[in-house]
């Protein structure tokens, strides 16, 4: 071991090594104070005024990462056994001094130079804010190339920070009575977790920290009371700011910027133990192996999620993200089992239609001969749909009106109870008056290294980077030309799948019956369903590759227009990768819903594609069941697919990189090593889960018409996805840097969006894509049967046609005069031929007027119910002022007493030295960007 006196201009990690002698140990400085005097401008650090003073104390020894060495320094009563400590471990050798963040680095030959420069400067100045510092020989680890530096953050540090970033912490414990318990509650016994997983802390009065006040506090043990999540949230904040060098007359600074340019290979906080097993440490909460046993199994289903273990072992904002799926999929089990009433409705009334009875019966459908499907197609008979006639009904009946209905208010019921529980979770997790982390404000290293313009903040009256309204107007203009271009891309993809469709179409049609013998494919498809199902699992295929490619180009952009902040940059890339793939995975459904069957032309003069095709008709059923089918491949298959990739890719990956660790069970296996090996989630981590459940919930909501089913579909998809995200931030994760929210930010916005579009697409599907609206038209205007209102109508939803107006290339009996299709035009001969009918204005004017009923009256309900229901809860908004109220009177009680004790003489006001040497270092770290 090398160790070295505290000098400024000492090099913080220095090996030495001679001929025929082994690497030896790295020497570490575990406190390295050195105070500047100036003012307190921020915290942003630089040390380039510092100067030490010669009163400052030093804060610990110089440590070995030697079990040896610490054995020597601890003595033999502090022994650390090396097989424990290196599994479960979460301390500095000396087992006492927490690890609070892990920085692991490799020799790079190339730049290693100036890498190793960096480091050196970086880790001085972590060591001047008061961080200690530990670091892992590579000779250590199990690669033989990873150097592995621990931080710990000490009291002093910890205090500092907290007053600077206003963390609450615990004045007195919560004395508010809790409400009445609801009598239903024994019921829901079953599906509860034990209290103590769900409630692991008492619920406390919180103010923010300071350091003044420190007595006032529930201070019980200064190194655990602040959580883990809150100190690697602490030392992320020192990270991301300290200055680490000047290159081209900038200041660089942050360990962000040290990751992309590979000075450091990774920087993570540790999990507390192994997910499967208890540490063997006795200080360590085991929160991961709780997590892992009550939340990640997929056996524990049917329980209720911990969260408030979730936030504090994670932290608020991934906290949010489960609260919120979680409620999502409570209010889906009510939306699931009306959806599957209406099914259940639909497979009752399957076989008493009067419609689907006509078109099954030889006598009558077996008679009704059908125009060619295309030029070179035969004629067929109407009974050869009969099956997916029947199909169809399961989706296309009464009850598809009703549940179009329900669903309108029940996403607004969603939207507005989720508000109150989101308010009731602000409350409880002390995010009242939460604003939004300046890690989150602060200006993103990438847009400060691109400025070359700096102008003076109104507000601060410092100079500040800025990009020049032209720069950026020109990025804009490129992005948004590039968004177009994909998005134009998108629409092509679907041009070339109704190509397929219109091709296919034709083969599959060409096997249909003659006039002799009637047949059909099988027992279930149609040449319309066979085409629907080969071109939907095409379509879902191409949806994926385009998926794979458009998230990097989403990025590329997003970084080519230089946000100035991490929540500006958030925001633009949801933006971009939302209507990406909301033109991706909805444009052909509603090119199904809305356009197939409703521009053909009629016989004789057919709207052809390209001139060569003629555009695809619907089923005589409806184009309903095909979008229906649509639906479900693409939806289903999605699921299934993210399901798969995100539990299995990342355990491959685990597998492959662990793989030296199995197979050498003799060598130590730390536990940074451990979390090191593991998949880090990315700053986009919790983006693409956020992403994966408001595109499904767009399935749930805009084409819900069509497809009961769907939240049903989405209702079992979220019961396994709770489980495997779950499995995977436990199992295959590193544990993220705990970060706070007190929302789902922008996708409440999206989600209110997709929530009022869905009345809309809804309301249409009805109208066009359904027959309900051409059916009600024929009962109540046309219909000539009292007794069986409905017969009658297949004949009279289909016109005639002249064989000899048909352009028809195969050979056809010439016996066949006339056909039939689906249409409300006059025959041919009429002298209004191939016009279309008052029926069929009555019904369009039907369908105009139904939509706009529908609309108005979803839209007054819905915002009825918003108007109604309070997004706050009463008792929470109760709450909130009592505590408020309480919280100030402890406050105003303790500055009373101490102004008291001062009059009184009984307090040496006397500024502590250690105290004050801290003050100056937050003139240090205040210095702005």
């Amino acid at each position: 071991m090398i160790s070295y006196n505290h000098k400024r201009d000492e090099t913080l990690i220095q090996m030495s090594s001679s001929a025929g002698e082994e690497t030896g140990d790295i020497g570490v400085i575990s406190g390295f104070p050195v105070d500047s005097p100036g003012e307190d401008n921020g915290p942003y650090y630089d040390p380039s005024n510092g100067t030490r003073e010669p009163g400052t104390p030093s804060n610990s020894e110089v440590l070995s990462t030697t079990t040896e060495t610490a054995s020597l320094l601890s003595g033999p009563s502090k022994m650390i056994d090396k097989q424990i400590h290196s599994k479960d471990s979460i301390f500095f050798c000396d087992g006492i001094r927490r690890i609070d963040f892990i920085l692991s680095f490799v020799d790079d030959p190339k730049d290693g130079d100036k890498k190793m420069e960096r480091r050196k400067e970086f880790e001085e100045n972590l060591l001047k804010t008061g961080l200690e510092l530990e670091t892992e020989n590579k000779d250590d680890s199990d690669d033989g190339k990873t150097y592995f530096v621990k931080v710990h953050a000490p009291w002093d540090v910890l205090a500092m920070y907290a007053e600077v970033m206003h963390i609450k912490v615990p004045i007195k414990e919560n004395d508010i009575p809790q409400a009445r318990e609801n009598p239903f509650d024994r019921l829901l016994k079953p599906f509860r977790l034990d209290p103590a997983i769900i409630n692991p802390e008492p619920d406390y009065f919180t103010a923010p920290f300071s350091k003044q006040r420190q007595e006032l506090y529930l201070i019980n043990n200064p190194e655990t009371f602040f959580s883990p999540s809150t100190r690697n949230r602490i030392v992320y904040y020192i990270l991301s700011r300290c200055k680490y060098t000047h290159e081209d007359g900038k200041r660089k600074l942050g360990i962000k910027r040290l990751l992309n340019n590979g000075t450091y290979t990774a920087a993570y906080p540790l999990h507390d133990c192994r997910y499967w097993k208890k540490s063997h440490d006795s200080k360590s909460d085991n929160e991961r192996y709780t997590l892992y046993k009550r939340w990640a199994r997929f056996g524990q289903f049917y329980k209720e999620q911990p969260l408030n273990l979730i936030r504090k072992y994670y932290g608020e904002k991934i906290g949010i993200y489960f609260a919120w799926l979680g409620f999502y999929t409570e209010m889906l089990g009510i939306a699931g089992a009306v959806g599957f009433l209406c099914f259940l409705y639909g497979c009752i009334t399957k076989d008493g239609n009067v419609w689907s009875d006509e078109i099954c019966d030889a006598e009558i459908g077996g008679r009704i001969i059908m125009c060619p499907l295309c030029e070179r197609c035969d004629f067929w008979r109407l009974n050869t749909t009969c099956q997916s006639t029947k199909n169809s009904h399961l989706f296309d009946n009464a009850a598809t009106l009703f549940f179009a209905v329900f669903m309108g208010i029940w996403v607004t019921l969603f939207l507005e109870l989720w508000k109150r529980r989101q308010a009731k979770l602000e409350y409880e997790w002390d995010l009242v008056d939460f604003e939004e982390e300046q890690q989150q404000l602060q200006i993103r290293p990438e847009y400060e290294a691109k400025c070359s313009h700096y102008k003076k903040n109104p507000v601060t009256q410092e100079l500040e980077p800025y990009i020049p309204i032209s720069h950026q107007a020109f990025r804009c203009v490129l992005s948004g030309a590039t968004v177009l271009f994909w998005i134009f891309l998108i629409l092509i993809c679907i041009i070339a799948v109704i190509v397929y469709r219109l091709s296919m179409y034709t083969a599959f049609a060409k096997i249909t019956v003659n006039m002799k013998d009637v047949k059909y494919i099988g027992t279930l498809f149609t040449p319309q369903m066979v085409t629907s199902v080969t071109a939907s699992i095409l379509n879902f295929i191409i949806i994926m590759i385009l998926n794979y490619f458009y998230e990097r180009v989403a990025i590329w952009i997003t970084d080519l227009e230089i946000p100035k902040t991490h929540f500006d940059y958030e925001n633009r890339l949801t933006m971009k990768m939302f209507l990406f793939q909301f033109v991706n995975y909805y444009s052909s459904c509603f090119y199904v819903a809305f356009f197939k069957g409703k521009f053909m032309g009629y016989p004789g003069k057919y709207n052809l594609l390209f001139g060569s095709w003629r555009s695809e008709e619907c089923d005589p059923g409806g184009c309903l069941i095909e979008l229906t089918t649509q639906l479900t491949i693409i939806m289903a298959g999605k699921q299934i697919w993210g399901n798969i990739q995100e539990s299995l890719v990342p355990w491959i990956k685990n597998w492959w990189v662990s793989r030296s660790a199995r197979h050498h069970p003799e060598r130590l296996y730390s536990r940074w090593e451990q979390d090191h090996d593991l998949q880090d989630m990315g700053q986009f981590g919790l983006f693409y889960e956020y992403l994966e459940m408001v595109i499904q919930f767009g399935f749930v909501t805009l084409f819900v018409a069509s497809f009961p089913l769907a939240p049903v579909l989405a209702l079992l998809n979220n019961i396994i996805e709770i489980r495997v995200d779950a499995w995977k931030f436990i199992t295959q994760f590193r544990r993220p840097m705990a970060a706070k929210a007190h929302s789902i930010g922008i996708w409440q916005q999206i989600l209110n969006s997709v929530a009022i579009f869905s009345v809309v697409t809804n309301a249409f599907i009805v109208a066009f894509t359904s027959d309900m609206i051409p059916r009600l038209v024929y009962k109540y205007a046309y219909s000539v049967n009292d007794e069986l209102p409905m017969k009658g109508y297949i004949n009279n939803s289909l016109s005639i046609a002249s064989t000899s107006d048909l352009n028809i290339l195969e050979p056809y009996n010439v016996d066949i005069t006339t056909c039939r299709y689906k249409d409300y035009r006059y025959p041919s001969g009429h002298s209004f031929e191939y016009r279309h009918t008052m029926q069929f204005w009555h019904i369009l004017a039907a369908k105009m007027a139904f939509i706009i009923i529908m609309e108005h009256v979803v839209f007054l309900v819905k915002f009825s119910i918003a108007a109604l229901i309070p997004d706050v809860p009463s008792e929470v908004k109760a709450r909130i002022k009592r505590e408020k109220y309480l919280t100030q009177k402890i406050l105003h009680e303790y500055e009373l007493n101490k102004l008291r004790e001062i009059l009184a003489g009984k307090g040496n006001v006397v500024v502590d030295k250690e105290v004050s040497a801290q003050a100056e270092k937050v003139g240090l770290l205040s210095e702005e960007l």
